[in-house]
């Protein structure tokens, strides 16, 4: 699964009433069937005051998980003074026709779920840290025991359960360069964070970041190729040029298609496009294969007129390059 935005504050937020000392509980999708409303590996934290934050079902089954874990609390309170630690539970709900219909889940849909009472051992702020290193860590629950096992993966996975472990991979936030500041890249920088990347916003021609870009998206004054480069062995960072300037965008370019981006694009009319296509080869050396990488002018066909509309059109190509879903028919 991918450490998105919602993962990160479930997490922070679970570990914040674990060190404030209040009784707090991981819950995550574990395994599907048929229709369900949130995949596997969706988080939700509860604590034992009834606070939720996160889903695991849209709405469906939170109100259950909430009784039921309010009536484990005082449990849990009374094991915790014998000594006794509380373990995780994997849960099912939706396998009759009459829970599914009890849970508002679809038809057919099951979903199992691991609830997870924290502790000290959870190591969420190890998790934490690896994932804000943009590392991708494997998270292995041991259900017998409640231990948590933290190792460094090669790349994310779906989570995996079985008799003993729950395996979840928590990838790095997917993050997104934009080449210039324009208002274009106003639009597109606000629709990408809320779906959850990580932005770096870079334009040499300004003195300072707009005032729309402070707080959430990291501005830099640095040439958008050196910008680039440091980032060309993360395969998850796109890169988007939108300046339309030939000087910043070409040059970041070539070195987006030369490295391990999984989505490169810029903006561009046909015609500007087919000659920015012609100049890299040309001029540059980039091969066939490298140019293939380039969607150029970017963006999913929706006539878009406007710079809104643009951004609408760029940011869901991009979250579809990053699902592995750019070019599949519904």
């Amino acid at each position: 699964m991918e450490a998105g935005d919602l993962d990160s504050v479930v997490l922070r937020t679970a570990d914040g009433w674990l060190h404030a000392g209040v009784p707090a509980w991981l819950v995550a999708v574990a395994r599907t069937w048929g229709s369900s409303p949130r995949p596997p590996g969706s988080l939700m934290a509860m604590n034992a005051r009834g606070e939720v934050v996160g889903s695991v079902s849209g709405g469906c089954i939170e109100d259950d998980l909430v009784h039921r874990i309010r009536q484990q609390a005082a449990a849990q309170a009374h094991a915790l003074a014998e000594g006794t630690a509380p373990l995780p539970e994997v849960l099912r709900y939706g396998i009759s026709a009459d829970e599914a219909h009890r849970f508002g889940l679809p038809c057919g849909g099951t979903v199992e779920l691991v609830v997870e009472p924290l502790r000290e051992r959870s190591r969420l702020p190890e998790l934490m840290e690896a994932c804000a290193q943009r590392r991708c860590v494997e998270r292995a629950l041991h259900l017998a025991t409640g231990d948590v096992l933290l190792r460094e993966a090669a790349q994310g996975a779906a989570p995996q359960l079985d008799a003993d472990r729950f395996v979840t991979c928590f990838a790095p936030v997917a993050r997104l360069v934009v080449i210039g500041a324009g208002d274009t890249a106003y639009y597109a920088c606000r629709m990408a964070l809320d779906v959850g990347f990580d932005i770096v916003l870079c334009d040499p021609r300004l003195d300072e970041a707009p005032a729309w870009a402070r707080g959430r998206i990291a501005f830099t004054r640095d040439m958008p190729d050196d910008v680039v480069l440091a980032l060309r062995d993360d395969d998850r960072t796109a890169v988007l040029a939108l300046s339309h300037d030939p000087k910043l965008d070409d040059l970041a370019l070539i070195e987006a298609l030369r490295s391990r981006a999984f989505y490169v694009g810029a903006i561009g009319s046909r015609g500007n496009s087919a000659r920015r296509r012609e100049r890299l080869q040309a001029h540059f050396g980039l091969q066939d294969a490298e140019l293939q990488r380039l969607h150029g002018p970017a963006g999913l066909f929706i006539g878009s007129r406007t710079p809104a509309e643009i951004a609408v059109s760029m940011v869901a190509e991009v979250v579809a390059a990053k699902n592995g879903t750019l070019g599949t028919a519904f």
